[in-house]
Formats: structure tokens, C-alpha cells, sequence
């Protein structure tokens, strides 16, 4: 316990900030220490250590106190007291930063702290996304902290702690369906100087949320953009960062009409993507149905299945093309596409109902053509009918 308080006083003295990071981190060796918790302890702390350092060592004390008594709610309360201590030091800071890698460790214990509160039976006892509206409240007080600090010099400036910040802010408001909170974050992010010189995990963290984000605002191209730079750039060896990263991809891709390789899904275990993609292809909505409900937790659980729910129109016009090769006429009778809908399952759809499906369809340019309500036809251009879908610049 004394060599604990002296090893945090030097870091302290040193001005050591990886060092400090490491001694108040809950992931260290001493978090699962009981003595640490004790009376003893703080008194220690209160006799070694200087103000303002002494307070914060304090409320991390008590953390570990509360969570060798298996206390979530309690162990999540004196982490933001001791979040609140850190950020008062880092205003008193005028001209240094080297606590920041501090800051990112204890962000990311109260992050932590909070979903394991959420679940705690202590915690059930609060409304749902409490704890978490919380934690996003105190990461902010460390954020306000970083973006108000304007120094010219880029060594010392504070604003590079922004990002780390960010990407666990992000974190909490997925979980709490709160993105419309991220818009000031983003902008604050994106007229930065700093924007292209942070840390590139981080960068790449952040472009996995924004293209999560764009994909919750149905922008897809976007969605790829962000998402493709992030599985390009995670590293080769982060096998299940790359799963994660490409579980949000592969369905923008389809969606954009880039369909993957079985090979590339076969490496990262997501091959129930292959078989959403054999179905698309085929035009078959009864084989997409089918697969759609064998995976369905996958897809839920993932927060895609809305995507793959929008599948469907591309399944819809590849079944279409199909009736029209086979046809081979550029005037399609609408009863014929209503067959072939009811030949591949879709059994509740009617003549109004098909005409409307192709309305959708040519209105997002994926049939080229118009609809002959007189003549009940579907009159196609003669040239290029069904573009290719990756040529379109689809929502």
C-alpha cells in the first residue's frame, strides 16, 4: 500500500502522465488489491499527497473500495467525483497536457463503470440510460475542458484529448439513442487544425461511428466512405475489429451494389451475409425471407437489420430483370411481374401494389422506364433499362 501511494506521488512529482494513467487505471493490478480500499489508505494518500492530486486519488480509493464490496452504482459515483477532481486539475494546467493519457484512462473506467451500473440490480432500480445520460454529462465536463483550451502552441494545447473523448461520447449515446448530441461534437471535430494529425486509432474509431451515424441518417454513400477508411486502416492483426467494422459495411456495399466475395466473408465468419447475397442476386424473396429469419438475431443484435430490410428493392428489381431477359420485350404486362413475385413467394401483393414497388423502383433510378396504367405495362428504355447499381449515386 505505501509503495502504491509513493509510486502515484512521484508519477505525480515527474509529471509522468503514462505512468500516472497506468497506477489509476481500474484495469491495473492494484484495483483488485483490498487493502487499497481501507481507511489506512486514505489516510496514507491525505499525509503523502498534495492538493489538488490528493482528492482525486481519494475518490479512486473509494472506487476500489466499492467494487471489492460488488458495488456498481456506488463504484460508478466516486469515478465521476474523481472524473470532476481530474478535470478541475486539468483547468488549473494553464500550460501543460501531459495528463491527458490520465484523462483518456479514467474515461474510459467511467464509461465501463456506467454500463456495469446499468446492468447491476442497483441500477435497475434507476430509469434505463440513466446512469449512462451521466456519464456522458461528466465526459463532457473533460471535453468543455480540451476544446476551451486555444493556445497557439500545438505541444502543449489540450485540444488533443478531443478525440479520444469524442469517441467514447460516442459509445454512450448509441447505447442511449442519443446521436443528435453528436452534431456540435462533430463539428468542434471537423474544423479542428488537429483533425488529421490525432492518434490514427482514434481516427479510425471515429470514422466507424460516423459511418454508423450516416448509416442511421440513411446516407449510405457516406456510410462507405467512413467505413471504408476504417476497415482499410485497422490493423491487419485487429481480426475482430475488422469483423465488427465490415458487419456495417458489407450491407452498405450491397446496398451501393457492391457485392462481397465469399472468401473475404469466410475469413471474418460472416457468412450469413453469403447467403443474403446468393438471394439478392438470384432475385428470389422467398430464399431472402427465409434468411432474414434464420439470422435475424445476428442482424437485430448487430443494429442492421433495417439495411437488410432495404434489400429487398434491390432484390425486387433483380427479379424484374430477370422477367424482362426472359420476355425480352421492352413493354413488361405488370400481371407478369406480379407472377413472378407470386412464383418466389410473395403471395400479398396485388396488381396496384406491384405497379407501386416499380413506381419505387424507377423513382430511385434502379429501372429506367415509366408505368402505362392504361395498358397495364411497364415500358422500359431500350437502352440500359436496369442500370448497374453501383453506378447510381443511391440513398
Amino acid at each position: 500500500m505505501d509503495s502504491y501511494i509513493m509510486q502515484l506521488r512521484r508519477a505525480w512529482l515527474n509529471q509522468d502522465g503514462d505512468v500516472l494513467a497506468d497506477l489509476l487505471s481500474l484495469s491495473h493490478n492494484h484495483a483488485t488489491n483490498p487493502q487499497l480500499g481501507s481507511d489506512a489508505a486514505m489516510t496514507k494518500a491525505m499525509e503523502h499527497l498534495s492538493a489538488p492530486f490528493d482528492d482525486l486519488v481519494l475518490h479512486h480509493i473509494k472506487v476500489i473500495s466499492s467494487l471489492n464490496k460488488d458495488d456498481a452504482l456506488t463504484s460508478y459515483a466516486h469515478q465521476s467525483a474523481a472524473i470532476q477532481s481530474l478535470a478541475k486539475i486539468l483547468q488549473l494546467q494553464k500550460d501543460e497536457n501531459w495528463m491527458l493519457p490520465v484523462m483518456n484512462s479514467m474515461c474510459l473506467d467511467l464509461r465501463r463503470l456506467a454500463l456495469k451500473a446499468e446492468a447491476s440490480k442497483f441500477g435497475k432500480n434507476q430509469k434505463s440510460g440513466e446512469v449512462l445520460e451521466k456519464c456522458a454529462e461528466c465526459l463532457m465536463s473533460c471535453f468543455r475542458v480540451c476544446a476551451a483550451d486555444n493556445r497557439n502552441s500545438e505541444d502543449d494545447t489540450k485540444r488533443w484529448g478531443m478525440l479520444a473523448l469524442v469517441n467514447q461520447l460516442w459509445k454512450v449515446y448509441f447505447r442511449i439513442n442519443k446521436l443528435d448530441l453528436c452534431k456540435p461534437l462533430i463539428r468542434i471535430i471537423e474544423s479542428s487544425g488537429l483533425k488529421d494529425q490525432f492518434a490514427l486509432a482514434q481516427k479510425i474509431t471515429y470514422k466507424f461511428f460516423m459511418g454508423r451515424k450516416a448509416i442511421f441518417d440513411s446516407d449510405y454513400t457516406a456510410a462507405d466512405e467512413y467505413l471504408t477508411y476504417a476497415f482499410v486502416r485497422c490493423h491487419k492483426e485487429s481480426a475482430k475489429n475488422k469483423r465488427l467494422i465490415l458487419t456495417y459495411l458489407v450491407p452498405v456495399k450491397m446496398l451501393l451494389g457492391y457485392m462481397p466475395k465469399k472468401s473475404l466473408l469466410e475469413k471474418y465468419n460472416l457468412l450469413e451475409f453469403w447467403e443474403l447475397v446468393e438471394a439478392v442476386k438470384r432475385g428470389n424473396l422467398r430464399s431472402l425471407e427465409e434468411v432474414m429469419n434464420k439470422h435475424e438475431i445476428f442482424f437485430i443484435s448487430a443494429g442492421i437489420y433495417l439495411i437488410v430490410e432495404k434489400l429487398k428493392l434491390i432484390t425486387y428489381r433483380n427479379l424484374f430483370k430477370k422477367v424482362y431477359l426472359v420476355l425480352n420485350t421492352h413493354q413488361i404486362p405488370v400481371a407478369s411481374l406480379l407472377a413472378a413475385l407470386e412464383m418466389h413467394g410473395v403471395d400479398d401483393v396485388d396488381m396496384d401494389e406491384t405497379e407501386c414497388l416499380v413506381a419505387n423502383l424507377i423513382y430511385e433510378g434502379k429501372i429506367k422506364g415509366y408505368i402505362s396504367h392504361q395498358h397495364k405495362k411497364l415500358v422500359i428504355s431500350k437502352q440500359n433499362p436496369f442500370p448497374q447499381l453501383s453506378s447510381l449515386n443511391s440513398n
